[in-house]
């Protein structure tokens, strides 16, 4: 029984009651209005921009004044840089007389490329003509509009589903199909692109190193001959462009003024493109935050902003310090987490935020208890008037960490929107195998579970159902999966791999589900998934680790395989019924997304779950922490350099989540993951004063009590430890000695919702409309520097159809005429529903029909509750008509 209450204290387990909570100082209150004299030359635009509310501080004034020269300017969390960029830009031109043609400003999405524009053209005096003349871009935009103009007419291809379709087709016309993973292919060979370097040059060292790079040249000569250009493509020739100085030259001519927005996300490739055009004048502003470089994986460099100073000697350096977003003691944990990474350079947060509340913190015994704490209490502040849904965000480190939050959220009927939308997780490709074998264990003839049952016996999924088919409609078979067994295009070891399957999948019915999944990895799955090389592709393989991992925790819970699938099934379909009720954007629901995800943006009231040993820092960043013993049998080896790294990249992440909070902030530490002890996040005891030993070098002293330190106090816990397991998997990093392969982590989860295409002035250049369609998928690799393309943030509003007074009120808007939401069509249908006044879960009864099978738990009365394990009674609900059911 998940305990129904959460309790939420002011220091996370093991701080001690006498450890003061961290907090920044206040902010000074002067701003433009005391700091700029009426006698000054640029007072007049200082006092227009008082006008429309527009005050700056100290250091926003000193860089919107800088003039020429490079200029770093390092923006904290929350301190204004779009301000203070749109700013200068209104003063390069209203003050310093610069063409407004001249002015070049790069950032990353579209989003934020548009937002620049407004907000230049929103500046007092700014004439239309001019805000539309300055070039506020992505890097791709730019790149691409240079392509077009010296006539380069390829297509896009940016679609990551119809890539991954082309290399799949590869991969079986060179045998390879089991080999390797599209996605980590085209990781690796985006990674290797985006430091400048052609496919051609690809590493060919060993034998899986020469089968990736054959792949990928079909890859690239598919492109070519097809004419088409993917993303990384764009800046790739774009980068070669410029190379030319007949090319190079008038560009540099043209920008005089050159300002790069989240500089500490660019990449090797981008970094050129912006010395290139800067290099004649050396006019540089670039804005970062070195404290929030989280997408190494992806490329971005850290030293760009580090050596930045070096690379441009003589730069100015301008400091953005005082935070308006986050209440100082949210702020004061955040800067004195991050205070402990050596790589960066030294700030200070200073706090003019609005007053919120202390940050809270709890420890779960385990995931499922975070995730009933997590959305009891948001449901409750939602019913007594603290917020609103859209309030409130959700952040989680990796795709499977939010596996138990979904199955919380969308059980109680809580409407939330999922950025980067992905299948419920027993639907995802990795899970779905498993999940088939046990559906057929239950129904041998379920057709739908058929296809993914296939890629693990290594037979061709076409052809096997098309013998299959075949085969049926000469003879029915029970098992129509023994007709494989005849197939004489198969060896006959394979043939007889076939009938030990099916023995196997007679035998899952009868075990509990954790049990038939652990069967079903040592047996046959976890050698079909681990097939590739063990060096190029471990980032994917500790992902699917960390996900199978993830789903034998979910499955621990129910005591039969037809539960456990019912369940499964059930969350899907609602799934589906929950598309059906898609909304606007500015809906009132909570925000469900990764920390990656989260950054640039902020809410009132932020949960971050999942703040222990092996989620955040993640495991692989741990290893450092591992016997020798065990060290040694990794398959890939990191240098302690390399672990102090990643380490502080996982620091980086952390203060990220802490600073998406304005007001209220709440943190929890699940004292398990995956059935093993985890002790609350390191970060999080370093930011209250505590010191946590660093194991490979006081290893024998960690073990005889100089640990008491680090989560003293947990004795008071169950089976509270520290995770030095195996590496499970890595959402952001993958490590070995190339470079490129470094940085090749594709982060196997659902994207995030599309953001607009360009506008206005960009209408007139030279991008083409094809191009600009293709520019919601091109926005997505700008913006998150990712190798999958991302579903649409889905508004997933079950209360729509929650209760019956809701339903009548639903129903009676859509008959007043509304042609945008159109009349949803709806059954009643009969359900079990907790009898709990605290929980609201539901499921539906499994339909009658002559092939449904009953177990005799459900025989005998409702099965228990799913997420209280309390009792269920039976009970009727109106859900919207989906057109289908079942599989």
């Amino acid at each position: 029984m998940l305990s129904p209450n959460s309790t939420f204290y002011p220091r996370p387990l093991g701080v001690t009651p006498a450890a003061s909570l961290p907090q920044s100082p206040s902010a000074p209150l002067e701003t433009s209005r005391q700091l700029v004299a009426s006698d000054e030359r640029d007072a007049p635009y200082f006092r227009s921009l008082e006008e429309v509310g527009i005050r700056l501080n100290g250091p926003q004034i000193s860089a919107v004044r800088h003039g020429k020269g490079p200029l770093l300017t390092l923006a904290g969390a929350g301190c204004g840089k779009t301000t203070v960029l749109a700013a200068r830009a209104g003063y390069l031109m209203e003050v310093s007389g610069a063409h407004a043609g001249s002015i070049l400003l790069v950032t990353f999405t579209n989003k934020a490329a548009t937002e620049m524009k407004d907000r230049i053209a929103s500046l007092p005096g700014i004439r239309p003509a001019a805000a539309r003349a300055v070039q506020a871009r992505t890097f791709h935009s730019f790149a691409l509009t240079l392509l077009r103009h010296y006539g380069v007419q390829e297509e896009i291809f940016g679609e990551s589903r119809a890539q991954h379709t082309v290399l799949k087709m590869l991969l079986r016309q060179n045998g390879m199909s089991e080999a390797f993973q599209p996605e980590s292919l085209l990781a690796m060979l985006s990674a290797w692109k985006m430091q400048g370097s052609e496919t051609s040059d690809l590493p060919e060292k060993s034998q899986e190193e020469r089968d990736a790079k054959r792949v990928l040249l079909g890859y690239e000569a598919w492109k070519r001959d097809r004419n088409k250009m993917d993303f990384d493509d764009i800046l790739l020739r774009a980068a070669a462009l410029l190379r030319d100085p007949a090319v190079l030259g008038p560009l540099q001519q043209r920008f005089q003024y050159i300002m790069v927005d989240e500089f500490q996300d660019t990449n090797s490739l981008q970094y050129e493109i912006v010395q290139k055009l800067a290099a004649a004048h050396r006019n540089l502003m670039v804005v970062g935050d070195d404290d929030q470089t989280i997408y190494t994986f992806n490329g971005a460099r850290q030293e760009s902003i580090l050596e930045f100073d070096k690379v441009y000697p003589g730069a100015r350096i301008v400091t953005l310090d005082i935070n308006y977003r986050s209440d100082a003691r949210i702020l004061g944990l955040g800067s004195e987490l991050v205070a402990r990474n050596k790589r960066r350079r030294d700030k200070r947060l200073r706090a003019a935020g609005h007053r919120g509340d202390a940050p809270r913190f709890a420890t779960p015994s385990n995931t499922e208890e975070e995730a009933a704490w997590v959305v009891n209490q948001l449901c409750q502040q939602v019913e007594e008037g603290l917020h609103t849904y859209r309030d409130i965000a959700i952040l989680h480190r990796t795709a499977s960490s939010s596996r138990a939050i979904f199955e919380q959220l969308v059980l109680k009927d809580v409407p939330f929107v999922q950025h980067g939308a992905s299948p419920v997780f027993y639907d995802q490709s990795l899970i779905r195998p498993l999940m088939d074998h046990m559906r057929l264990s239950l129904n041998p003839r379920a057709v739908d579970a058929l296809p993914s049952t296939l890629g693990p016996l290594y037979v061709s999924r076409d052809a096997g159902l098309e013998w299959i088919q075949r085969s049926e409609e000469q003879q029915a078979k029970k098992y129509p999966l023994i007709h494989l067994a005849k197939w004489d295009k198969l060896k006959p070891f394979q043939q007889e791999q076939v009938k030990e399957r099916i023995k196997l999948i007679k035998s899952l019915t009868k075990l509990k589900p954790v049990i038939a999944i652990q069967e079903m990895r040592r047996q046959f799955y976890d050698k079909y998934m681990e097939s590739g090389d063990p060096s190029i592709f471990t980032h994917y393989k500790e992902t699917m680790l960390e996900t199978l991992d993830e789903f034998e925790a979910a499955a621990k819970k129910f005591e039969t395989v037809e539960e456990f699938i019912q369940f499964a099934d059930e969350l899907s379909r609602r799934h589906r019924e929950m598309e059906s009720l898609r909304r606007s954007q500015d809906s009132d629901a909570v925000q469900l997304m990764t920390i990656h995800r989260a950054k640039g943006l902020e809410f009132p009231c932020v949960y971050w779950i999942g703040a222990s040993e092996g989620i955040v820092p993640h495991s692989t960043a741990l290893r450092q922490d591992i016997p020798e013993d065990q060290k040694a049998a990794l398959t890939v080896q990191q240098t302690d350099a390399e672990l102090d790294m990643a380490l502080e990249e996982e620091r980086r992440l952390a203060y990220v989540a802490i600073t998406r909070a304005k007001q209220y902030l709440y943190i929890t530490s699940p004292a398990s993951h995956h059935g093993k002890p985890a002790d609350v996040s390191r970060f999080l005891l370093e930011a209250f004063g505590m010191e946590v030993p660093d194991k490979r070098k006081n290893r024998e002293e960690s073990q005889t009590g100089n640990h008491a330190s680090y989560g003293s106090g947990s004795s008071n816990w169950k089976g509270n430890g520290n995770t030095n397991g195996k590496a499970n998997g890595n959402e952001s990093r993958t490590r070995n000695g190339n470079a490129a392969y470094a940085r090749s982590g594709s982060r196997l989860q659902g994207r995030d919702a599309v953001s607009p295409v360009e506008r206005g002035a960009d209408q007139r250049s030279a991008i083409r409309q094809s191009d600009r369609r293709d520019f919601e998928v091109l926005d997505e690799r700008d913006e998150d520097r990712l190798s999958e393309r991302r579903g649409s943030g889905v508004i997933r509003n079950h209360t729509a159809f929650s209760t019956t007074g809701v339903n009548q009120a639903a129903s009676s808007s859509n008959s007043s005429g509304s042609q945008s939401s159109g009349t949803e069509r709806t059954e009643t249908v009969a359900i079990w529903k907790c009898s709990s006044s605290t929980c609201k879960a539901w499921l539906r009864q499994k339909p009658d029909g002559p092939s449904a099978k009953v177990s005799k738990k459900t025989a005998s009365g409702p099965p228990a509750c799913p997420l209280c394990s309390g009792t269920m009674e039976a009970g009727t609900r109106k859900v919207p008509v989906t057109g289908r059911f079942g599989r």
